[in-house]
């Protein structure tokens, strides 16, 4: 008896704490809090960016390419060779 009693008060406070987090979530207060904290980031961010130093670009001509004509012979190994020669 004490057992049941026992399952069924933990059923009930999962059930009422599903039930008060939905009803919160999805009240009207808690969707408009929500939608100026969005607001205000966003307002921040074009705040910060706006102060944003630039800096000026220092790269120009800064690779150098190279010809080059001297290409080397490499040899060609060829896996299943390597093992038959080594044997």
């Amino acid at each position: 008896m004490i057992k049941e009693i026992k399952h069924l008060l933990y059923l009930l406070v999962i059930f009422l704490f599903l039930f008060f987090t939905t009803k919160y979530y999805f009240s009207d207060s808690h969707k408009k809090k929500s939608y100026r904290s969005l607001m205000n980031i966003n307002k921040k961010i074009e705040i910060y960016s706006q102060n944003i130093a630039t800096l000026e670009n220092d790269t120009k001509d800064i690779i150098e390419y190279v010809n080059n004509t001297q290409t080397k012979k490499k040899k060609k190994y060829n896996f299943w060779k390597l093992l038959d020669t080594n044997d």
